[in-house]
C-alpha cells in the first residue's frame, strides 16, 4: 500500500501589497500601453491603453482601486496558495553530468 505524506503549512500573516504597497520596477512598454497608478504616484501599477480618453482613464482607476484587493500584485497575496508551491525548483542528483544532445530532425519533408 502506497501512502503519501500531505505537507501541513501554517498560514503566514504576511501584509498584502495592497497594506503596505512598495514601488514597482517598471518596464519600457509598447507605444500603445502605459502604465497607470492605483496608490499614488508610484504604487500598485496597472497597465492601460494609451489611446484611452480623460474620462475613460479616471472611470478604469476608479473601478480598479474599488477592486484593488481582488487582484494579485504578487504570489504572497493570492489567498490559500503557498508561495513556495508556486515556485519551480530543479532538483539535480549530486553526481550529474551535464550532457549536450543533437538536435533532432524538425520539419522531415512530405513526399507526395
Amino acid at each position: 500500500e502506497v501512502r503519501k505524506e500531505l505537507k501541513i503549512y501554517e498560514a503566514h500573516s504576511e501584509k498584502s501589497s495592497v497594506d503596505e504597497p512598495h514601488v514597482a520596477e517598471l518596464k519600457e512598454l509598447p507605444p500603445h500601453l502605459e502604465y497607470a497608478f492605483s496608490e499614488g504616484d508610484d504604487k500598485l501599477p496597472v497597465i492601460i491603453a494609451k489611446d484611452l480618453s480623460v474620462e475613460e482613464k479616471t472611470a478604469l482607476i476608479i473601478i480598479l482601486k474599488s477592486y484593488k484587493r481582488a487582484i494579485a500584485w504578487k504570489l504572497s497575496d493570492i489567498k490559500g496558495i503557498n508561495p513556495e508551491f508556486c515556485t519551480h525548483k530543479i532538483l539535480m542528483e549530486e553526481d550529474f553530468e551535464p550532457a549536450v544532445q543533437h538536435q533532432r530532425r524538425v520539419n522531415p519533408k512530405i513526399h507526395d
